[in-house]
């Protein structure tokens, strides 16, 4: 049974971390300090909840809580060694653990289990931290709050802080909480709803005066030709520029993306101080923990040319590397860990929008949202006072401190299609739903294209959304739907590495029958369509610069002939020369093209279900339902196969194994001699 004062803080911390004007994703951390029972000993013993290292407050479950004896805990701070040895005092948090399992204690913790309150929040919300960032915190601090909330001057985070919050509260009895300059806030109480009400009150009180006291432009006046373009332009501009951003992003290693042109972003590179702000940088260490110390921005009006955009772009680039080379050369010791990469994390286009990078989608969502949290919180101190984030040593201390590389360490290792970025035509079923189910489950984010919109979306949603799949509409036949479709990738997950041509129907008719309008929509789909997907994929493979895979979901037809076939069979030949043709002029740009040839796939498939299947079985003088099982017996090693089978070959020839390998077709029919490839 759950300890009612853990029941009490998990409740809290998802409400609190539900609403984005109080925190930000995985930002913050709250506690309840109560009394269980020592399984040992059988008495009561005076516990920690805190929520651990990692974790998030809108979805923390009991097993994202690290919990400890508070009086081991407090023992420490007889044998603290002082601020410069303080990082030793998180793995002792180890030795004051209580029971088994749970999270890791984070950093924060000692905020928590010092301060004389059984129930502590640590939060950040941008109203707080624009106080905290303005030059003049302290004094905004004591003429919105009064005497209720206490300045708090920058502190790294640590043992020392918890230190010093506990004695602020100790020698402030009236305060309920406090600001923490250049961070967040922190607030206390004797019950979970009054900590919670506390903090709310501070958040709350302090966007109002925010509100009530800002100046009317705090990024300063207009920027002549810098507002924001019409909704459809600005994002044709940044489905155009995409790959050369994706490029920018993935010079040390590739990147995943994501786009906004939310109006914050837009409203800020529209006016005159965006690049003295953005040069400044993030300040609150969770934000530039994700977003590195500062943008990339480009100083370019927003009807520049998309030519000229990606030239400036280039040059910037180069820029940038070199100050966040000498950044890391001014602050690195001995002791501190290896530069993690010289790229942006965060690009900003005036009129255009922001474009986000990170490990997965999810990182570069969240990326930019920090981003987002950012802008606020400058317009909040600006509108005040002036922006004024912590210096750069400090920035530096954090983004290479010993205990974030310990927790990158920690990470798990990445699966094997991590930071691929695919696309599968004729996904919503079938051989197409189960390649972009296993790409998914193998690391790579997938764009599920398919003529019917609904079911790629519903498909795209089993795969647990948006930062794993996107349902995308997709007519292959149509030259402006593919590209579209391409622009609709790029923009969702922020490139393309892996396109499969899966996309295709079936008209099993005889010679004579076969008319000149079957030849052509067979061909329109497939043999054209696949030309269409690669020609407008390979446009932005290339741009990238970072290879990728085109593969093409040919048939064992291509190579086999059969009766009552004549417009798919030789579609199939189609799409199989097609294979040869890209792989031997694409592969100068590491572009490997291959090719798969199934036979026999009945179960999941569209193709079959629509009409194929019953015009199938009449040939062979069977019943619908057997079809299946006869094209097994026909086969050398009679097995059915079945969508998942096609699957493990496309993963396998996209995948690192078979990296030096193009212009392949690997059978996947359960052997068909006559099909045997020569």
């Amino acid at each position: 049974m759950t300890n009612p004062t853990v029941a009490d803080l998990i409740t809290r911390s998802n409400r609190l971390g539900a609403d984005p004007k109080n925190t930000n994703y995985a930002g913050g951390n709250t506690s309840a300090k109560g009394t269980d029972t020592d399984p040992v000993t059988g008495e009561e013993v005076e516990l920690l909840w805190v929520k651990g290292s990692g974790g998030d407050l809108g979805t923390l479950k009991e097993t994202g809580l690290a919990t400890l004896r508070l009086d081991r805990m407090r023992a420490m701070v007889g044998t603290y060694p002082g601020v410069e040895r303080e990082d030793e005092m998180v793995a002792a948090f180890d030795y004051c653990l209580h029971g088994k399992g749970g999270a890791a204690p984070s950093i924060d913790t000692a905020m928590h289990g010092l301060v004389d309150a059984a129930h502590v929040d640590h939060l950040h919300p941008d109203s707080g931290i624009a106080i905290a960032t303005a030059a003049d915190g302290e004094e905004l601090t004591r003429t919105i709050f009064g005497e209720k909330v206490v300045w708090v001057p920058w502190r790294r985070p640590g043992f020392q802080l918890g230190l010093d919050i506990a004695e602020i509260k100790e020698k402030n009895p009236q305060a309920i909480g406090c600001i923490l300059g250049g961070h967040g806030i922190t607030a206390w109480g004797e019950t979970s709803e009054e900590s919670e009400k506390n903090s709310l009150w501070i958040i709350d009180t302090a966007a109002e005066y925010v509100e009530k006291h800002s100046r009317p432009e705090p990024f300063g006046p207009a920027l002549d030709g810098y507002g924001a373009l019409p909704s459809a332009e600005r994002r044709a501009k940044a489905a155009a520029l995409m790959p050369t951003i994706r490029a920018i992003a993935s010079g040390d290693r590739p990147q995943v993306g994501h786009f906004t042109d939310d109006d914050v972003v837009l409203d800020f590179l529209g006016h005159a101080e965006h690049p003295r702000l953005a040069e400044m940088g993030t300040s609150c260490p969770d934000h530039f923990l994700r977003t590195k110390v500062k943008p990339l921005v480009l100083d370019m009006p927003a009807d520049a040319s998309v030519e000229d955009a990606k030239a400036r772009l280039l040059e910037l680039h180069e820029a940038y590397r070199a100050d966040y080379q000498a950044y890391y050369d001014r602050h690195a010791d001995a002791d501190s860990p290896a530069i993690r990469g010289a790229d942006p994390a965060i690009i900003l286009i005036p009129g255009v929008g922001m474009f986000s990078f990170g490990k997965d989608k999810q990182t570069a969502r969240v990326a930019g949202e920090f981003y987002l949290n950012a802008i606020n919180v400058m317009r909040g101190a600006e509108g005040l006072s002036t922006y004024a984030p912590i210096d750069e040593r400090e920035k530096f201390r954090i983004e290479y401190w010993a205990l974030e590389e310990a927790k990158l360490q920690r990470m798990p290792k990445p699966k094997p299609l991590a930071t691929r970025i695919a696309l599968v035509t004729g996904a919503a079923s079938g051989i197409g739903k189960a390649i972009a189910a296993r790409l998914v489950a193998e690391g790579a984010v997938v764009a599920i294209a398919d003529l019917n919109l609904e079911k790629a979306q519903e498909v795209a949603a089993e795969f647990r959304g948006p930062d794993k799949a996107v349902g995308i509409a997709a007519d292959v036949s149509d030259e402006n739907a593919v590209q579209a479709a391409i622009d609709e990738t790029l923009l969702a997950f922020g490139g393309l590495d892996l396109v499969v041509n899966n996309a295709g129907l079936s008209l099993s008719k005889s010679l004579l029958e076969t008319t000149a309008r079957d030849w052509d929509l067979q061909h329109d789909v497939m043999a054209k369509g696949s030309f269409l997907v690669s020609k407008t994929a390979a446009k932005a493979l290339i741009e990238q610069g970072l290879g990728g895979d085109i593969l093409y979901i040919s048939s064992k037809n291509s190579v086999f002939a059969g009766p009552n076939n004549i417009a798919y069979s030789a579609t199939k030949a189609d799409q199989a020369h097609q294979v040869r043709l890209l792989a031997a002029e694409l592969g100068e740009h590491q572009i490997r093209v291959n090719g798969i040839n199934p036979d026999g796939v009945v179960q999941g498939s569209g193709i079959f279900s629509s009409g194929w299947g019953a015009n199938r079985a009449k040939t062979y003088g069977i019943e619908e339902k057997d079809l299946g099982k006869f094209y097994a017996q026909r086969t050398i090693l009679k097995r059915e196969v079945l969508p998942e089978n096609v699957a493990n070959a496309a993963f396998a020839l996209v995948s690192s194994d078979l990296s030096h390998t193009t212009g392949l077709h690997v059978p996947v029919d359960a052997g068909v001699a006559a099909a045997f490839l020569r």
